[in-house]
């Protein structure tokens, strides 16, 4: 039995100290916040507990499944057919199904065509590795043309992505679509799942499990330093408190290894620092009334600041609804900087032109939650870029959600994630 430390609590981290305890270590797991569960943590906004940051289930996301069942809380695992819908032009349109495609008459027949081609054989493809030295664009373009490429992908890239949008690997635009794609119940249906107390009823669930196997969870305790002697981590520091550790898994966000474990040779710190991300300012808005019959709402518009919205409350039945208005960006952008009021009047503005008759008093309240290393950005041979999960340091494993490519960040990616990391650490303990 070894003594680990796991830094950060988000799902890779509770996952990672779950599964080290069933190998019979002794673990514990640090969280800079307040509470577990990183991005999908949740709060209460105005009597409703909620995710800060929405979340769904897709029907491939087995690892989930899997911690759901061992935990015991699968039966709380709803599935729920869902719709899709398209904002172009000033006007809401169907969109997600073939009908819904071939009756958008703002590109021709061909061009429709050839992009509902490309969602059918993306969701059937297996073998993403020729797609992983692609841009996303190019293959984009090669698939369904110019004129479907800037009325369906261009705006939804550039509000999402920004100056990054140009360099975006296939491959992992490709997983996006696949997920998505897979997770349909027939052609015409589309069928997503939530937990019946959001993904809450999780994180409760596997922090409970953790502790009844003697694991420690410590809130508040921001890790500074992963302490390093002789080529093999040694513990971690916390303020002033140093804990003694035999070896240590960090979770948290790249951007914060480099600094955190100054030991790092070099070349693995510029490697760390190279990894851009996209910061997110999340506006919740809780309505008196239905705003959509839609889960998805893609906007294609350049006066919008936004690619979509999510109304959540048509995934996972509320007795309000709710609706979450993404606003990506880097982190250096000047908007990153502005009020929450600032964004509260911009969402308000958007959702009173998307339906003329909202009117000011439907609005029940807003929120915020802002996170600066909310999307990873993945370039072409992204892979090839990042330093290996294990850092030419003993005893010590470094990943984050960027170690999911070509797959997006998702709670059961990061639960396939956590496990591996708990299996490879006890391999070098043990070995």
């Amino acid at each position: 039995m070894a003594n680990i430390a796991v830094v950060g609590a988000g799902p890779m981290g509770l996952a990672a100290t779950h599964e080290l305890l069933k190998l019979g270590h002794e673990v514990t797991l640090y969280e800079a916040d307040t509470v577990v569960g990183g991005m999908s943590a949740s709060f209460d906004f105005a009597g409703t507990p909620i995710e800060r940051f929405y979340h769904f289930i897709c029907k491939t996301d087995d690892p989930y499944f899997e911690a759901l069942k061992e935990l015991g809380v699968y039966d709380k695992l709803k599935w729920i057919p869902t719709r899709m819908g398209y904002f172009h032009d000033d006007q809401l349109k169907n969109w997600g199904d073939p009908i819904a495609l071939l009756t958008f008459r703002k590109v021709g027949l061909i061009a429709r065509l050839r992009y509902g081609l490309m969602a059918f054989f993306s969701s059937k493809r297996r073998n993403w590795r020729p797609l992983d030295d692609v841009r996303a664009d190019d293959w984009i373009k090669r698939w369904v043309g110019r004129e479907a490429w800037e009325v369906f992908w261009k705006q939804l890239f550039e509000q999402k992505f920004y100056h990054f949008s140009d360099n975006l690997s296939a491959a992992w635009i490709w997983a996006r679509i696949r997920r998505i794609g897979n997770s349909r119940k027939n052609l015409f249906t589309e069928q997503l799942g939530y937990l019946e107390g959001g993904t809450d009823t999780y994180l409760h669930a596997v922090q409970a499990a953790i502790e009844a196997r003697g694991g420690s969870v410590r809130v508040n305790a921001r890790v500074d330093e992963v302490l390093v002697e002789d080529g093999r981590a040694r513990g971690v520091r916390v303020g002033e408190s140093v804990h003694a550790h035999d070896a240590v898994i960090s979770t948290v966000p790249l951007p914060f290894v480099a600094d955190m474990i100054p030991a790092l040779p070099e070349t693995h710190k510029a490697g760390y620092r190279s990894v851009d991300n996209i910061a997110v300012v999340c506006v919740l808005a809780k309505l008196k009334r239905p705003f959509t019959p839609y889960f998805w709402l893609n906007i294609s518009d350049s006066s919008f600041g936004i690619p979509g919205i999510i109304e959540y409350s048509n995934l996972n039945p509320l007795d309000e609804t709710i609706l979450y208005v993404p606003y990506y960006m880097p982190q250096d952008h000047e908007n990153y900087q502005q009020s929450n009021a600032w964004f509260y009047a911009r969402s308000r503005e958007y959702l009173q032109r998307i339906d003329p008759a909202l009117r000011d008093d439907d609005i029940i309240t807003m929120s915020a939650g802002r996170y600066e290393y909310a999307q990873p950005i993945c370039p072409p041979s992204f892979m090839d870029k990042l330093p290996p999960l294990c850092p030419d340091i003993d005893n010590l494993l470094v990943a984050d959600t960027s170690y999911y490519y070509p797959e997006d960040r998702g709670v059961s990616e990061s639960i396939q994630l956590g496990n591996q990391l708990a299996e490879r650490i006890d391999g070098m303990l043990t070995r």
